[in-house]
């Protein structure tokens, strides 16, 4: 009974190997018996009591194995088909062996066939540790953003945790772009960038990014995540004996990079770069290295990748990010010259990766390098060649994007602006802040339930969303709320959202500051040493001192924008779109489009 379930188990598995659908007659006996002599499928076969009265010479299974393209068969006798159908006879041995227990076969096989309890208790795991993410229904409302809507359509909140930090996925002059080019060159790209998905669109866009970053070169990827993940595990991967330097705190994307590329991977402390120079000086000067970081160092020896993936639109005079911001005025006075600037630190560092789906308010991410570093990635990464190219109206409107910030550095500083005040009203209400220079703004909650629980109320309560972040994105025990103010949320609009989160905190029992110094601080918070972290941009970047500064919005105010680089932004790709004029704003011959052709909310210019 066990043997001929063996046997009609292996009929099943026929197709695994060639020779189960090749004897003579419709049964298997045959190949059964001479399988017998070998001593991989003999084991196998051996429950297998009375063979059959002939079986395939010699001859016939040699044609097999000519047909097969392995002949003549090895020396040793192995059928190189014979580990797959070892395999149906082991499974099937097992599967006849739990069939005749019930007990067992539920406790050692369910998991195989109820699938669906496998991906529960995967599922579960993430419950139990508070690490399930949730997917909340947020609808944003392009004439009234940082205003969205939940499911319901009359259902509207304030957006406080977007990634649009400057609110450019509504500028009226990407918005015309990309209709513009959606109606003339259609939806898709329709293909890699390798097989008629390459445009001009895709190689202005490509200069436009090399010119933002002073490099001789940029590729364009379908995100930021990809762009890291490709570069790194190609670069690792082609230098022989690479080792790659990378700060704890990296990324995903870049770590997966480094995975994917197998090479000698050495971690050191985030921001420490004593840590790092000492874990260089371990290795020869020879040995090829890449440190990957996502800030700016001053080291040599090595080549550096440097992420700007929250960086880019947000730092410097025309939007480069922190690199550029560094020497903020070396670059504010070279204006928009392609060409680097020799010393600074954007000069130095060898590869910049960076996102149009953040500041830039479109998708994509990208590379900028030099020419023969961009074309090896171009020519080796998989993650590039095999990807279908982003539409030409994206690829349009992120350039458009690009040029308007590089021209207009108003939106920059109206946001850290509006950073600044937010930070100084939550230190006063004893909101815990996490310290740190940048954009965002981090309220501690220290607990991943509580985090959970309180952005859902001030969800379902207040109607503003602001989204939790737990493990392990954090570490267990930092979880928080994330909040990135825009230029376009006003001083109603923050007071709301202050007053909200203290609410929030008093009926949840949140712990403020003055809890967390009293049990020796967590992540920057409540610490025995503040420390006094000054931020990127200072009073003479923002334009305090001299009073050029941009003024926070009160309510029903127009959105700023500038005549001067909407026009700049609209003719980048006037060739290709033709010329558009405004009345009263526009000169003859400039590509200059109107503004409200295709938005229906107030404006305001600043020439």
């Amino acid at each position: 009974m066990h043997g001929n379930q063996v046997l009609a188990a292996l009929a099943k598995y026929k197709t695994t190997c060639s020779y189960l659908g090749r004897t003579r007659v419709a049964s298997m006996g045959r190949l059964a018996v001479k399988a017998r002599s070998c001593p991989i499928m003999g084991q196998a076969l051996a429950v297998r009591t009375a063979g059959y009265a002939s079986y395939a010479g010699r001859a016939e299974v040699d044609a097999i194995h000519k047909t097969e393209g392995v002949y003549p068969v090895p020396s040793g006798g192995v059928c190189p088909h014979a580990q797959a159908g070892r395999e149906a006879a082991r499974q099937a041995t097992q599967l006849a062996r739990a069939k005749s227990n019930p007990a067992s076969f539920r406790s050692q096989y369910a998991h195989r066939i109820r699938l669906s309890g496998f991906y529960a208790a995967e599922l579960d795991k993430k419950h139990q540790d508070k690490s399930y993410r949730y997917f909340n229904n947020i609808n944003r409302i392009a004439p009234k953003f940082p205003v969205a809507h939940t499911a319901e359509a009359s259902e509207e909140v304030d957006v406080w945790c977007s990634n649009d930090y400057l609110g450019m996925s509504k500028n009226p002059v990407v918005l015309e772009t990309m209709h513009r080019t959606l109606n003339r060159y259609g939806a898709g790209a329709g293909g890699t960038r390798n097989i008629a998905g390459n445009g001009a669109f895709h190689l202005s866009l490509e200069d436009e990014l090399a010119s933002l970053h002073r490099k001789p070169a940029a590729l364009v990827f379908s995100s930021c995540y990809v762009a890291n993940d490709a570069t790194l595990s190609t670069l690792g991967a082609k230098f022989p004996g690479c080792v790659i330097f990378s700060d704890k705190m990296n990324h995903a994307s870049m770590i997966q990079g480094m995975r994917h590329s197998r090479a000698e991977k050495v971690i050191f402390k985030h921001n420490d770069t004593d840590d790092l120079e000492a874990k260089l000086r371990m290795y020869p000067k020879e040995t090829p290295k890449i440190i990957a970081f996502e800030s700016v160092y001053s080291i040599v020896r090595a080549i550096t990748f440097l992420d700007e993936v929250h960086a880019v639109g947000m730092y410097g005079p025309r939007g480069a990010g922190v690199a550029e911001h560094l020497d903020f005025e070396a670059h504010k006075r070279a204006g928009q010259s392609p060409n680097p600037i020799k010393g600074t630190v954007m000069d130095r560092v060898d590869i910049i990766t960076g996102t149009l789906g953040k500041a830039y308010g479109t998708v994509g991410g990208y590379i900028a390098g030099s020419a023969d570093m961009v074309d090896m990635v171009r020519s080796y990464a998989p993650g590039f060649i095999f990807t279908t190219s982003l539409p030409p109206a994206m690829v349009a409107g992120a350039q458009a994007s690009i040029a308007y910030q590089m021209e207009f550095m108003g939106d920059r500083q109206l946001q850290h602006l509006n950073t600044r005040e937010l930070k100084k009203r939550f230190k006063a209400d004893g909101i815990p802040v996490v310290p740190g220079p940048s954009h965002i703004v981090p309220v501690l909650v220290g607990d991943a339930a509580l985090a959970k629980a309180a952005s859902d109320s001030l969800l379902i309560d207040h109607g503003i969303y602001v989204q939790s972040i737990n493990y392990p994105t954090v570490a267990v025990g930092e979880e928080r709320l994330r909040i990135t103010p825009t230029p376009g949320h006003t001083l109603e609009q923050m007071d709301r959202l202050v007053g909200a989160v203290n609410e929030t905190f008093d009926r949840l029992g949140i712990k403020r500051e003055a809890d967390w110094k009293a049990v020796g601080g967590r992540a920057g918070v409540g610490m025995a040493e503040e420390k006094i972290i000054e931020p990127v941009w200072n009073d003479k970047e923002l334009g305090l001192q001299d009073g050029t500064s941009p003024r926070m919005l009160s309510h029903g105010a127009n959105a700023e924008l500038s005549v001067q680089a909407m026009r700049v932004a609209a003719e980048r790709n006037a060739r290709l779109l033709g010329h558009q004029l405004i009345p009263g704003v526009s000169k003859p011959g400039s590509a200059f489009i109107e503004p409200k052709a295709r938005a229906s909310f107030p404006i305001a210019v600043n020439a």
